[in-house]
């Protein structure tokens, strides 16, 4: 069964509120367009290095925690669209594995 999804801009909406912080605020702060904040919000838009690297300045996090928010939700985007086809695919036997080393050049 998929997990739900839960888009990036969702945590930074329930930060903006405990902030009492609108958009246009955290837009003029962090030096970037009201509709990249926006959209985010929205879902719309995906966070991207630049925008975690201003978030996580802001907030007191790292970037990679922007980051790992939309790399998880992209996932679970994929699994809900594509996860039951996916899982209907073949696998690398054990066979084909084991095979597969032997015709690797060692390390030497």
């Amino acid at each position: 069964m998929a997990r739900t999804a839960i888009h990036p801009g969702q945590h930074l909406a329930e930060q903006l509120k405990e902030l009492g912080m609108s958009a246009a605020e955290l837009g003029r702060r962090l030096k970037v367009p009201t509709n990249r904040i926006t959209g985010i919000l929205n879902g719309q838009r995906a966070v991207t290095g630049d925008s975690a690297l201003r978030l996580a300045h802001f907030f007191g996090n790292s970037p990679e925690f922007w980051l790992n928010l939309q790399k998880l939700y992209e996932l679970r985007v994929a699994e809900v669209k594509a996860g039951a086809a996916i899982r209907k695919l073949p696998r690398l036997q054990e066979r084909e594995k084991d095979d597969s080393r032997g015709s690797l050049p060692r390390a030497v």
